[in-house]
């Protein structure tokens, strides 16, 4: 992780859809250059009555966000879950659960261009325009720094969004 300084701010984000607050399944596909999120789209039912819980597994359809990082130069994925997110380092400057965020004035961009700086080619300016991005869901949270994403929705399992993504990745 990385320690949160004085300046760190945190903006929720609308361009990404909201994760289903159950069960999101997200999954994470990564090469050396490319990497690509996907998860469960909230899809709320209008006639649920509160009487009943719906299972979703990897092999249950519904409508899938896969979301493609540019030019990504660092991820990772894991806890903070929504029961323990109050430990985030950024819980609280607003970072909320459930949440699609970017983070300005980021320590963890400072931090990758400090480790970077041993490189007898650094510039500063390589890292001038990386994002900090986070999306929190029920049982994980994945950050990552990149220039930006696109979000493109998939119909199917995630198991079929897994593959349409390794497809995505040797594309790239």
């Amino acid at each position: 992780m990385y320690t949160v300084g004085f300046r760190d701010r945190v903006e929720e984000l609308a361009t990404a859809p909201q994760s289903d607050v159950g069960a999101p399944l997200p999954v994470v596909l990564a090469d050396e250059h490319s990497v690509i999120l996907a998860y469960l789209v909230s899809e709320p039912d209008p006639n649920w009555d509160g009487t009943y819980v719906n299972v979703v597994s990897p092999d249950t359809d519904g409508t899938i966000a896969i979301v493609t990082f540019t030019r990504c130069s660092i991820h990772m994925f894991g806890p903070p879950n929504d029961e323990a997110f109050g430990g985030h380092p950024l819980a609280k400057r607003g970072l909320q659960p459930y949440s699609v965020s970017e983070i300005h004035n980021s320590s963890w961009r400072k931090l990758r261009v400090k480790m970077n700086r041993v490189h007898s080619q650094h510039s500063d300016a390589m890292f001038f325009d990386l994002r900090h991005f986070i999306f929190a869901f029920h049982d994980s949270t994945f950050e990552c720094l990149a220039t930006d994403f696109t979000v493109s929705m998939f119909r199917g399992s995630i198991n079929d969004a897994v593959t349409h993504m390794a497809g995505m990745l040797s594309d790239s």
